[in-house]
């Protein structure tokens, strides 16, 4: 890859999704760009590139932002965060919100949808309570096509197998052709937008629990700063964030303090 089509890209993943592309990842620029160069008839990613710096910014050089960011998920992820949730957080803010009977969760990077379905799964099987609560799940993501995908909640064989254990297949499953498709009530439970989280968000509400795993690691020091600033906005004060377990927030004590729950780890907003 030309060098001038690199530096191209990092100006554009971080215009459009404030994510850093590193030096050296030029293979993985041939790795995500390859199948969206196929499919505008490219045989060169570098001439695709060419071709991306020669126009005016538009829907082309959005996707291929989109195809650069990272979509790797599943469900249940790493396990103990939702088995915290299940036995400590839940209950902790069924009665903290018993006055209101409301709950509001936020899956900000939620990439095709797992994290949010595992939430809605976890709230179907374990508090049949909340059949008379307003639960309201938000999956967001700057991805239109993974907002597309996860609204269908169609997963392949592979990525049931990631986490989804045989008594959940059998009650929020069924097979769509090949794949499995998440049962209709669960869908109903998640609201999935496309937001970025490097750009100012969208009306909100403030949430219970806000989910930004594993997405604060591809941004700057400075978007990942104001990111968490803006979280910090969203989030009630009695609130739970959690981030992915790579993630440090000792730079951003002035913002959170951090709780630990058994083996997971997550914050509260200050003041």
């Amino acid at each position: 890859m030309r060098p001038e089509n690199f530096v191209f890209l990092r100006r554009l993943m971080r215009q459009h999704a404030g994510v850093v592309l590193e030096d050296g990842k030029e293979y993985l620029v041939l790795a995500r760009l390859g199948p969206l160069a196929r499919a505008e008839s490219w045989c060169s990613i570098d001439d695709f590139i060419s071709h991306l710096r020669s126009r005016p910014s538009g829907a082309l050089h959005r996707r291929v932002a989109e195809a650069m960011v990272t979509t790797e998920t599943s469900f249940f992820r790493d396990v103990h965060p939702f088995e915290t949730l299940k036995d400590v957080i839940f209950p902790d803010l069924f009665e903290r919100r018993d006055a209101t009977r409301t709950l509001r969760i936020w899956s900000a990077a939620c990439a095709s949808g797992q994290e949010a379905y595992s939430v809605a799964m976890l709230l179907k099987e374990h508090f049949s309570e909340l059949a008379s609560w307003r639960v309201r799940i938000v999956a967001s993501d700057v991805s239109s096509v993974m907002i597309e995908r996860a609204r269908r909640g169609s997963y392949s064989q592979l990525e049931i197998n990631r986490g989804v254990p045989t008594h959940l297949l059998t009650r929020h499953f069924e097979r769509d052709g090949l794949e499995w498709r998440v049962t209709e009530d669960i869908r109903q439970m998640v609201e999935f937008k496309e937001v970025n989280l490097a750009r100012p968000f969208p009306p909100l509400p403030e949430m219970d629990i806000i989910f930004a795993r594993n997405v604060l690691i591809y941004f700057d020091e400075a978007t990942r700063r104001d990111v968490l600033e803006r979280l910090a906005g969203r989030l009630r004060k009695d609130g739970y964030l959690f981030v992915g377990g790579a993630e440090t927030m000792m730079a951003y004590a002035d913002l959170f303090y951090r709780l630990q729950i058994d083996r997971t780890s997550c914050y509260r907003r200050r003041g």
